[in-house]
């Protein structure tokens, strides 16, 4: 059986590497992985830590580049490799371009399609852009749906998804983050021992301009008005939102902004951190799972589990909503205590195992 992975992206990478390692180890199973390289230096990096084997790099990244222009490189370039790999299966993970890419080129070729994180969905197809869109397209071209949560497959059964090919398997983010959090390694960031540490991460296409501006200034305020508060931001490679960030952030004491950082870092840092400030949709499952409370820069999430568990709280981009939620984090012990339970909805580490186990009987 040959099952061929399709990733593009630091996040579809670190959620699938406990897939691929499953796949790699089953004797019965040819694993092939395929990178579109959608983002290359954040993707190279989870690649080598995680020991990824590629075998097929399409290198479609270029700067600013346009979601059409995007989406015709990717179809051009991942159609050949389906046609000489002819695999049984293609699983790709989340809701990106490579994603509805992969998932439409495979529809033409009437070969499988495995969807990862499938049925996630905020019923606003601008928010987040083009995330919504490509997840609930992918939907419907998708054969096999491996839902994390049991609210993700009632939305896809509402869609008219069949119900025998929807298995809910708990997210592979918690697999990977279960494995990354347990090593005891150092962080090489200067950050000061005693602070209390914001981890911020912001790039959301929909947020980009008044919106992100604003809250970056939310953000400033905050560090102006707390002494023993440090913010780390390890800023997007997105060259609108590394100018904001610089303007707005920048050259502020206890506001340290530095290049994106590898995965293992990146949840030493989490592990560090007070609270987190994110539009990040794998982090509103990876915080609350260590135990920090996450306080997200969006109106609207896909992750509405961890909102009605009381561990994530939507904020938007507004300053008072920002400023006022920060602030009875930080003086507020019971208010920060009931965020910082340690509780996740989204699995329990052993989602590669249910995917893989999925795959064999389907297959």
């Amino acid at each position: 059986m040959k099952v061929l992975s399709v990733i593009g992206t630091r996040p579809e990478a670190i959620k699938m590497a406990p897939v691929i390692r499953r796949l790699e180890a089953d004797p019965e199973i040819e694993s092939r992985v395929v990178a579109t390289a959608q983002h290359r230096e954040m993707l190279d990096a989870v690649i080598e830590r995680f020991e990824l084997r590629i075998d097929a790099d399409l290198d479609v990244m270029a700067t600013d580049q346009p979601l059409a222009r995007l989406t015709a490189r990717l179809l051009r370039k991942l159609d050949p490799v389906l046609e000489a790999e002819a695999p049984e299966l293609v699983l790709a993970q989340g809701d990106t371009t490579t994603v509805i890419c992969a998932a439409l080129a495979c529809f033409y070729r009437g070969i499988r399609f495995g969807h990862v994180e499938a049925g996630l969905r905020t019923h606003d197809v601008s928010s987040p852009f083009p995330e919504e869109l490509n997840r609930t397209i992918v939907g419907r071209l998708a054969t096999d749906h491996f839902a994390p949560t049991a609210a993700a497959r009632d939305n896809l059964l509402a869609e008219g998804v069949d119900p025998g090919r929807v298995e809910i398997t708990g997210n592979t983010v918690i697999d990977a983050l279960l494995e990354v959090a347990a090593m005891d390694l150092p962080m090489d960031l200067p950050v000061h021992p005693s602070a209390r540490v914001l981890l911020i991460t912001a790039h959301r296409r929909e947020s980009l301009g008044a919106p992100m501006r604003a809250a970056f200034g939310a953000l400033r305020a905050l560090a102006d008005g707390y002494p023993d508060v440090q913010l780390v931001f390890p800023v997007h490679p997105n060259p609108h939102v590394r100018a904001l960030a610089h303007e707005v952030l920048g050259a502020h004491p206890r506001i340290l902004l530095c290049a994106p950082l590898n995965y293992f870092d990146f949840v030493r840092l989490m592990k560090r951190s007070f609270f987190v400030v994110s539009d990040s949709g794998g982090i509103q499952e990876e915080a609350p799972a260590l135990g920090k409370p996450v306080l997200v820069l969006r109106d609207e999430t896909e992750r509405t589990e961890a909102v009605a568990e009381g561990v994530v709280e939507l904020v938007g981009t507004d300053p008072d909503r920002i400023l006022s939620s920060a602030r009875r984090l930080l003086d507020d012990a019971k208010a920060y205590a009931a965020m910082a339970r340690g509780v996740s909805p989204y699995g329990d580490g052993h989602a590669a195992q249910r995917i893989h186990a999925a795959i064999r009987r389907t297959l």
